[in-house]
């Protein structure tokens, strides 16, 4: 089941919590991917709050949102690049996309195997994807106080497989929110402290959202293919007439 659009909006640019929850996401975003020069950036579901630092220098940047969840127009200020889409069918023309984020869209899909065939799709060879979901253990998804509450959860175990499955090859991961998600003014003040804390103890604690890059795999064509006729041995002399068998001459007669 997906989030109303609004209530999205608000939790990440109206309340402090999200506010907050934003900076960390995007923060670990940007250090997976620190620059998107000439590419073209994607981003799923609700993903546009961490699109906005690579506005200047991709080649193009789209806010893709299922219908059930709703749009809105984004970036404030800027010309609208925001759309309406269905969720397992993008505008999107197949491998188009260089970088792709998908946020409160994979863990709150009815078909999340069709959604990540559909991310398949549009990602160009090499193309690399960033799954950011509800991490299983964390405490953010025991709380309905945020979107993070709402859908199913993964482990870093489960997210892994499924994207084999699809012919993704996982290669880095990352965790964050680490603080608790409480409105209180303390865990507030002390936010960054615990994310500090959290990714030196990461081992130990476990991070709120679980975020995995992976990349398109690229298989060999399978099938039949082109049959190629190689001959059985070398014949140099092939062709050639047998020389003949010289005639045995009649006996004389003495």
């Amino acid at each position: 089941m997906h989030l109303d659009v609004q209530d999205l909006r608000n939790f990440y640019y109206r309340s402090t919590l999200g506010r907050a929850a934003q900076t960390h996401v995007r923060n670990e975003l940007l250090r997976l991917w620190p620059e998107a020069q000439g590419q073209t950036v994607a981003g799923y579901g609700f993903a546009v709050p961490l699109l906005r630092p690579y506005l200047k220098s991709a080649k193009r940047v789209i806010g893709l949102m299922p219908g059930p969840q709703g749009v809105m127009p984004w970036p404030a200020g800027l010309p609208n690049i925001s759309v309406l889409c269905e969720e397992t069918r993008w505008p999107i023309e197949t491998g188009h996309v260089d970088r792709l984020v998908v946020m409160h869209g994979l863990e709150t899909s009815e078909n999340p195997s069709d959604l990540l065939e559909e991310c398949f799709r549009v990602l160009g060879p090499g193309g690399k994807v960033v799954l950011i979901v509800p991490h299983r253990s964390g405490l953010w998804s025991r709380s309905d106080r945020t979107p993070f509450g709402f859908g199913r959860p993964y482990s870093q175990g489960q997210l892994e497989a499924q994207l084999k499955r699809h012919s993704f090859l996982p290669e880095r991961h990352a965790h964050t929110l680490y603080q608790p998600p409480s409105t209180r003014r303390f865990w507030r003040k002390t936010g960054p402290f615990w994310e500090k804390l959290g990714r030196q103890f990461s081992v130990v604690l476990s991070g709120g959202v679980l975020m995995v890059e992976a990349s398109k795999r690229v298989h060999m064509p399978a099938g039949p293919g082109v049959a190629v006729h190689r001959p059985s041995r070398l014949r140099v002399l092939e062709g050639l007439a047998a020389p003949a068998r010289p005639r045995a001459e009649p006996a004389r007669k003495v």
